[in-house]
């Protein structure tokens, strides 16, 4: 068993049911965990928050560390528990209020992260993709621009490019020193354009990883997603990313082997989702290892990832030196 000062360091980066779902299975490993998390969420609570107290939105940093707490069952319910009153908590989850309170309580986001973060005794790093409040813009294809994140899907049409403002927005040193340190950096799963591109878009994080030796790989998402990724193939994620980010990096990408079609009609997701095509010929040309693996599974009327079986490659994927690649 590896000991606290040999352990594979691991970077994550992601947002909201993708990276939770990931960060489930990872924790239960001798690896040491960095979740780089985006705050350009501005829906739901995480909006109202945002505007009534000006800190950075809470909501996929919550759903993180929820994930990698290790407290008992009834703590991490407590603390995702969504307020459904009708009065000025309608909608509010528990922790979002904590971190808002604990941000006003030491004057800064990632203070309250972390602080809170020892409260649910969570099992390595959360650290928000900036300290301060940011903002997600769209251009279409039409050039149409959108801003906020919330926004983006609900115009149902195909993404040109996505932006920050503030685009000088600054991560902390702890993050860029993680990434700087990792020998692996997982990119997703997650929605492409609001979950994923936001924390890459963050210019000294996006030089860290550029400059990084850690081994990139990416989490093919299962489905498609409606209003932002329609009918993208594997290859068109990889090259979104490329675009975004300005050169290829990726060393390897992880898709889903069988087909989810019969996942989707056990979930009840056929008229929302459509799954990404494996088009391997031209993944082949972006990226130099493909791997394909039985990691899909449905639950809770969601096809996801199989959070085990996703945890259990990646641990494999750092420490087995003989691997080949499969295509």
């Amino acid at each position: 068993m590896a000991t606290p000062n040999n352990r594979k360091k691991v970077v994550v980066f992601g947002g909201g049911t993708g990276l939770s779902t990931l960060l489930r299975g990872l924790k239960k490993y001798p690896v040491d965990l960095t979740a780089v998390v985006t705050v350009a969420d501005d829906g739901g609570s995480s909006g109202r928050l945002l505007d009534q107290y000006d800190i950075p939105p809470p909501g996929d940093v919550r759903k993180v560390m929820a994930a990698l707490s290790d407290v008992e069952p009834l703590i991490e319910q407590l603390f995702q528990y969504r307020f459904s009153t009708k009065d000025d908590l309608h909608g509010h989850s528990l922790g979002n209020l904590m971190l808002a309170a604990m941000t006003d309580i030491t004057g800064d986001f990632a203070s309250a992260v972390k602080k809170t973060g020892q409260v649910l005794n969570i099992k390595g790093k959360v650290l928000p993709a900036a300290n301060q409040r940011i903002t997600l813009h769209a251009e279409l294809d039409d050039g149409t621009i959108v801003t906020g994140e919330s926004k983006i899907p609900m115009y149902a049409r195909k993404i040109r490019q996505v932006y920050l403002s503030p685009q000088d927005a600054k991560p902390l040193p702890e993050t860029l020193n993680a990434i700087q340190q990792a020998d692996l950096i997982i990119i997703g799963p997650g929605s492409l354009y609001t979950s994923i591109l936001p924390s890459l878009l963050v210019q000294d994080i996006r030089d860290a990883v550029l400059n990084s030796k850690a081994s990139k790989v990416y989490v093919g998402n299962l489905t498609t997603q409606k209003g932002e990724t329609y009918r993208y193939t594997a290859s068109e994620h990889v090259a979104a990313l490329y675009d975004h980010v300005g050169k290829p990096f990726l060393d390897a990408v992880l898709l889903n082997k069988t087909d989810i079609m019969p996942l989707l009609t056990e979930a009840g997701q056929m008229v929302t989702s459509w799954p990404v095509e494996r088009d391997l010929e031209e993944l082949q040309k972006l990226v130099p290892e493909i791997w394909q693996e039985d990691i899909a599974l449905a639950e809770n009327e969601r096809v996801m990832h199989d959070a085990e079986k996703v945890a259990e490659w990646f641990v494999n994927y750092i420490t087995d030196e003989s691997k080949t690649k499969q295509t």
